[in-house]
């Protein structure tokens, strides 16, 4: 459907809605289009295509709330399915809090063409994908014996929205995504078969890294985990690579949400302008970088995205406030969910911060695990290499890491100046003291 066509259909739904019982009302309606191309070991191992359009409406209608979704876009259905929308809210308990946004909350949008969306995506053919999909495997051949399998893909999708809301808000998004990349297994001692992946994400094709070093380094990575195993249990210092440190980070998104602080399901409740975190933490949620892969207009709530402080200098500023829990707590919107989380960058490289160590251990990898958002107690599996006097000595894989998020986040002695910047999550290597690593 071209812009026009949705639009109409949308006021159309509107106003059906209204004529129907809705006393207010909320909608989208997307488009989206993705492909999938993979292979292993020179071999087409999937291909999928996947086309949809949708339309998902939030009715308000006498101090009661219900949310709808359909594929079926022709009117004939959609009066049917509004029609039932209306009349199943009626069955629901009052939420007095479920409200449309103030519409002041929609002005202020960035004016920077945020870039989202490449017209090449459309341009790219089936063989192309292919292509791109196949050499990443190509460029591994004969590049180490021990090789078991190589498994290499690409992806690409468009999608755009259009939403409305009856008190006046009307939004655009449009976007596309590419991501390529690698995993491989080679053959160790025994039957141990360790794996290593490398993967890349950007919203414009012109802007992935190049498939020679996408594959090269899922390669190291894989070489990296050869012989590793558990050192004896230990409190050492962890320096984490930045572009696992968002592994990190994102379980503490939930905790600084409003939900999570009115259920009381949060470790961080009551701390807004109190040290969290060791003086070296700063963290700015910057929704407006051109291109960038959490970068946003308006939040799902169709507030306009700004720039918010979360933490300066370790203080905690701000949560992240939807319209549905900031009305129950009382509090000021200020967005319902992360954009690009960036991190001030310290003075060293990862490289500098590393061969300073006398004696840590380096993260490379997560191996799974979980955080308890209410206490902030952790236990993660980890891999990576024991540093000593700054020079990898020993890999090392399926040890844990335990603590309080408390604990480790004033243990933070140093970020580096590399910020990982193929995610929503720029985060530098990091250095944090006293954390517990269990082993043999």
């Amino acid at each position: 459907m071209e812009k026009n066509v949705y639009l109409d259909l949308g006021y159309w739904v509107q106003k059906k809605a209204k004529q129907l019982g809705a006393t207010d009302s909320a909608l989208g309606i997307n488009h989206s289009r993705s492909v999938s191309v993979d292979f292993r070991d020179g071999k087409v191992e999937k291909l999928k295509e996947s086309t949809q359009q949708s339309m998902w409406i939030e009715i308000f209608a006498k101090d009661r709330y219900s949310s709808h979704s359909t594929n079926d876009l022709r009117k004939e259905s959609l009066e049917k399915f509004i029609a039932n929308a209306v009349d199943l809210t009626g069955f629901l308990e009052k939420d007095e809090f479920r409200k449309l946004p103030d519409p002041e909350l929609y002005e202020g949008q960035t004016k920077v063409d945020l870039d989202l969306s490449d017209p090449k995506q459309g341009d790219l053919t089936a063989e192309e994908r292919q292509t791109r999909a196949r050499e990443l495997g190509e460029i591994l051949k004969g590049k180490d014996e021990r090789i078991i399998s190589v498994s290499s893909g690409f992806y690409d999708s468009h999608s755009e929205t259009y939403h409305l809301k009856s008190n006046g808000f009307e939004g655009h998004k449009e976007s596309t995504s590419f991501t390529h990349g690698a995993s491989v297994s080679l053959q160790g001692k025994g039957d141990k078969k360790p794996e290593g992946w490398r993967y890349y994400r950007v919203r414009h094709l012109d802007d992935l890294v190049g498939a020679e070093q996408t594959a090269k380094e899922a390669l190291a990575r894989t070489q990296d985990r050869m012989g590793a195993e558990k050192i004896p249990s230990e409190t050492l210092p962890l320096l984490l690579e930045n572009s696992n440190a968002a592994g990190l980070f994102w379980r503490i998104m939930y905790p600084l949400s409003a939900a999570a602080i009115q259920q009381k399901n949060s470790f961080l409740e009551g701390k807004k302008d109190q040290q969290i975190a060791s003086d070296v933490l700063t963290i700015l949620d910057d929704p407006t970088i051109v291109r960038g892969l959490g970068s946003r207009y308006y939040d799902g709530d169709g507030v306009a995205a700004k720039k918010m402080p979360l933490i300066t200098n370790g203080v905690l500023n701000n949560y992240f406030v939807d319209i549905y829990y900031g009305n129950k707590l009382g509090w000021k919107p200020t967005s319902g969910s992360a954009s690009n989380l960036i991190m001030k960058p310290g003075k060293r490289s990862g490289a500098e911060i590393e061969a300073g160590l006398d004696r840590g251990i380096l993260v490379t990898d997560w191996l799974g695990g979980n955080a308890n958002p209410t206490t902030g107690d952790y236990s993660l599996g980890i891999a990576g290499w024991l540093i000593e006097n700054g020079k990898r000595v020993k890999s090392i894989t399926e040890m844990n890491i335990s603590g309080n998020y408390s604990d480790l986040l004033m243990n933070l002695t140093e970020v580096g100046n590399d910020p990982w910047i193929h995610s929503s999550f720029r985060t530098p290597t990091m250095l944090f003291d006293k954390v517990n690593f269990s082993g043999s």
